[in-house]
């Protein structure tokens, strides 16, 4: 099987809004993602964490613009069937702007040296 990273994005609004839920709130809110996990069963090989504080890693090291919000590492046959795991996901309704995108990782080169 193949191994996908699943990157979630949510614009600012929605990130706002979830750090001003209470704990019942929150867990409400991920009662969906559960219930996709169970679904994806083990074909989800990391359901992941939220992510925010980002930064380009640049000269300069600006916040980043990008709105990256989580991640998910999936794994299918192929990046049809990965699409076809997320495409009733509960984050594309969670809050207008919400997207998913799904990247198949890549072996590295046999010859690379990394132990430098």
């Amino acid at each position: 099987m193949k191994k996908f990273v699943v990157i979630y994005y949510a614009p600012a609004t929605a990130m706002e809004a979830m750090a001003n839920a209470t704990p019942e709130q929150m867990e409400e809110g991920m009662k969906p993602w559960m219930e996709w996990a169970a679904k994806a069963g083990d074909r989800l090989v990391d359901l992941g964490t939220p992510l925010g504080n980002g930064i380009s890693v640049s000269a300069g090291g600006t916040p980043s613009t990008k709105q990256v919000n989580g991640y998910s590492i999936l794994q299918a046959e192929s990046i049809e069937e990965a699409h076809e795991l997320l495409k009733d996901h509960p984050h594309l309704g969670w809050a207008e702007g919400c997207d998913i995108e799904v990247y198949e990782t890549m072996p590295l080169p046999v010859e690379a040296n990394w132990s430098n």
